[in-house]
């Protein structure tokens, strides 16, 4: 399910405030020089705990 695409707008990634955009069930900071993180979304609810989130492979 897409996230609303005025939320999308004001989410920035917590480790570098840099703006996600969404890839499927992801969210992925656009910042791949500073962290590239990936947070997950789940039951349609971005979870940016940077905890939670991967590294791209």
């Amino acid at each position: 399910m897409p996230l609303e695409a005025g939320l999308l707008e004001i989410l920035a990634c917590p480790a570098c405030h840099a703006p996600l955009r969404e890839e499927g069930d992801e969210l992925l900071c656009t910042s791949e020089a500073e962290c590239g993180l990936v947070y997950p979304v789940r039951d349609g609810i971005p979870v940016l705990l940077v905890d939670e989130a991967r590294r791209p492979a």
